[in-house]
């Protein structure tokens, strides 16, 4: 051994104040970069395969404020928002049944979930639309109509996407129930709240930073599968857009036009969802940090 490696061996090793001065080395993510570039390349090939096939994009532009599609556009928007004012009150009610201490209501509720839930949405289209079959006409007594005129298309697509989002919404409202904790309730009852006042005072305002987030998630779901109203002829922006390309043939690009569309509502609903949930989970959040900060002055007592 050489004496510059005797000398190097019997060095003490450096401190915490020596390292101090020492450059630090980045470290190289050499996955992350590969990665990227393969994700970029991918993105730039599928754009310019867009751009170079049998794609028409003036036609595109045209029809995008077209007549008859922003017709569509409101009509698609209509129905998701009275469908999914249906689901939530029915979903509401429902979920209560679920939670009674009464075994018939309970296993009505869980039978309508069942229900609603497993049948495909399309099927329970079809069978609103052609109700008329089995019953020729509905009334109570002397007040009778014809089915057929009541069960219109738009009448349809409101009991069909409306119920069947009720069922899901029935278990998203019994979850942020049941999130609350009991003790809560068991403290309001001790300073004599009534039941309503326990629900609207206690219950409801926590059990909504739950129920929120993944009824934002229905809503926009909703938007999306008022698409299949089109198989029932109801006017909106699919079927649209697809009586104007059954007369110039261009499929592809009202197919794009209706997607651009969805896209932007759904986008819009997105932010929307956002800062609602802010909104709500307001409270939530500081009492989190103040429970983070008082946690962090007692660790650092502890310490101490």
């Amino acid at each position: 051994m050489t004496s510059t490696e005797r000398a190097t061996a019997a060095a003490p090793a450096p401190g915490p104040g020596q390292l101090a001065g020492l450059e630090r080395m980045p470290l190289r993510h050499y996955g992350r970069w590969i990665s990227a570039a393969v994700v970029l390349t991918l993105i730039a090939l599928l754009g310019m395969a867009f751009a170079r096939g049998g794609i028409e994009w003036s036609v595109v532009g045209h029809y995008l404020t077209a007549g008859a599609i922003l017709h569509g556009l409101g009509n698609t928007v209509m129905i998701t928002l009275c469908s999914m004012a249906l689901a939530i009150v029915l979903g509401v009610v429902v979920a209560l049944m679920r939670m009674s201490a009464n075994p018939v209501t309970s296993t009505v509720a869980f039978g309508y979930i069942w229900l609603f839930r497993g049948v495909p949405v399309l099927l329970q289209l079809l069978i609103w639309y052609n109700l008329a079959l089995v019953f020729p006409t509905i009334g109570f007594g002397d007040f009778q109509t014809r089915t057929i005129d009541v069960m219109t298309p738009f009448m349809a697509a409101l009991l069909g996407l409306g119920i069947n989002m009720s069922a899901y919404t029935a278990e998203l409202v019994r979850a942020g129930i049941l999130s609350v904790d009991r003790g809560q309730i068991e403290a309001a009852q001790a300073i004599s709240l009534t039941p309503g006042q326990i629900r609207r005072r206690v219950v409801l305002p926590q059990a909504m930073r739950v129920i929120l987030p993944p009824l934002g998630n229905e809503f926009i779901s909703t938007l999306k599968m008022s698409s299949l109203a089109a198989v029932i002829s109801y006017g909106e922006i699919l079927e649209s857009a697809e009586f104007i390309y059954y007369a110039n043939n261009r499929v592809i690009e009202l197919l794009i036009v209706a997607a651009i569309w969805y896209l932007a509502v759904v986008s819009v609903l997105s932010v929307v969802q956002h800062f609602v949930e802010r909104r709500v989970g307001r409270g939530f959040q500081h009492s989190v940090k103040r429970t983070g900060r008082s946690l962090g002055r007692s660790g650092k007592g502890d310490a101490a």
